[in-house]
């Protein structure tokens, strides 16, 4: 028998022990799989950070970043890696700037999404640069920041125009929290932003390649509590304007491996957070929705590296931006486009046969796996390494029941559907439950 191909993918990570593990569990569980004329085998490893000379090849062919975000050497390493060794990343470093919140409102306005109306201030205290007194003395417009307010109208939010994890972020409702969150702003870059109420869902999409899942998500809760298992708290059609918004912003920017945050006023959907280069992935956290995250994340690094995909990590916004500037075309219309142009940049069609013909097997392994104690000895460590010794009891009997739920329904599924082709996965009209797994 002829040896496999064997794919080295890199996981470049922080604090993360949780999926981590999983993704190499699964892989190696997985072991090899026929795809075209060949055997294939995906292979792991943690990526360490070292001095690098730039014409030393790569080993890698394709690697996970979580961590150059705010590490600029890995960064580097990425860039170069890209640059000159065909690496794929996921999520390309070159749209990294795009990743603020800036560009990505910027981007969702022109192609006609309900962005709430947002304004960037100028910092609140001078930049650590000899050049700054001059400069603002010479060129810095004089504005009124409560005009300003007034004119958008309270309640509104401040945050950084580049934040994440809620960093930052302010709620404003009269011109004394406006002041007092702009005084503590200091060097951060912030943007006003008109709150959007009443609203009546949050939802929070996270992308992984084509496949999205749509969940409720509540961010005024503590963070194991924040992603409800409701699978049906969006109507079918605002659920796959959901689903598209969040593709295409994945696609128009290149990243495939992103979380995106809308609110929904009755059937309108409205971005509000569509930029995270190290989207939330821990069992903790994501809990039912979490052996989903890590079958699609197995299956779109399957893909990418079997098929030879080839990597494309700058931005190309034409074909969107004629799609967004033809005044003969509805909302509806252009919504329609941008999902076809999000199917053509991430292969769907190939994608989807690929995980028919290559891995109808992995779901199988990811629910035999969730069900196993090997699962249960992650899940604990993971609670025991998260949360102090008199609660770790309390959370154990939570985040089991909430993945004890979902082996229930998939096991439910599995008889529905027997003898069934598999489905796409794709979130179910951007409602929670996934088709297949």
């Amino acid at each position: 028998m002829s040896q496999p191909t064997r794919h080295l993918v890199g996981l470049l990570l922080g604090m993360e022990e949780d999926w981590p593990t999983a993704f190499e569990t699964l892989t190696r569980r997985l072991g090899t799989f026929r795809y075209g004329d060949g055997l294939h085998a995906i292979d792991t490893e943690r990526v360490r950070i070292e001095p690098f000379n730039l014409r030393d090849r790569a080993r890698h062919d394709l690697v996970i970043d979580r961590l150059a975000h705010w590490y600029y050497h890995p960064r580097e390493w990425l860039k170069k890696a890209a640059l000159m060794d065909d690496v794929y990343l996921l999520n390309s470093p070159f749209t990294f700037q795009s990743m603020e919140k800036h560009s990505a409102y910027c981007a969702l306005m022109r192609l006609g999404m309900h962005v709430p109306d947002t304004v960037l201030v100028p910092y609140k205290h001078p930049l650590d640069n000899v050049r700054w007194a001059y400069t603002s003395e010479r060129y810095n417009e004089p504005f009124d920041l409560r005009e300003i307010a007034q004119s958008m109208g309270y309640p509104m939010y401040m945050k950084p125009f580049d934040g994440g994890a809620w960093r930052g972020v302010s709620r404003i409702e009269s011109e004394a929290d406006l002041w007092a969150a702009y005084d503590a702003s200091g060097e951060m870059l912030m943007h006003l932003q008109k709150a959007v109420e009443p609203y009546d869902v949050f939802a929070r999409a996270l992308t992984i390649g084509p496949e999205t899942m749509v969940m409720h998500f509540r961010p005024d809760q503590p963070m194991h509590n924040r992603y409800v298992v409701d699978h049906g708290f969006l109507s079918p059609e605002v659920g796959r304007e959901a689903v598209t918004i969040a593709q295409t912003v994945n696609a128009l920017f290149r990243w495939e491996f992103n979380s995106c945050e809308m609110l929904v006023q009755g059937d309108t959907v409205l971005p509000i957070d569509y930029a995270n280069a190290c989207p939330d992935a821990a069992v903790t956290s994501l809990h039912y929705y979490f052996p989903w995250a890590m079958r699609t994340l197995v299956r779109w690094t399957a893909f990418c590296t079997a098929s030879g995909r080839t990597p494309r990590p700058h931005v190309e916004p034409k074909d969107w931006f004629e799609v967004a500037d033809n005044p003969e075309l509805t909302y509806h219309d252009k919504l329609m486009a941008y999902q076809l142009l999000a199917d053509k940049y991430f292969d769907r069609d190939a994608y989807e046969e690929f995980c028919a013909e290559t891995l109808p097997h992995l779901d199988e392994i990811v629910l035999d796996w969730v069900a196993s104690t090997d699962f249960d000895t992650l899940l604990t460590e993971t609670v025991v390494a998260t949360y102090p010794a008199h609660e770790v009891e309390m959370f154990l009997a939570h985040f089991r029941g909430l993945v004890g739920m979902w082996v229930s329904d998939q096991r439910a599924l599995g008889q529905q559907s027997a003898g069934a082709a598999p489905a796409t996965g794709v979130a179910e009209g951007g409602t929670g439950r996934p088709r297949d797994i």
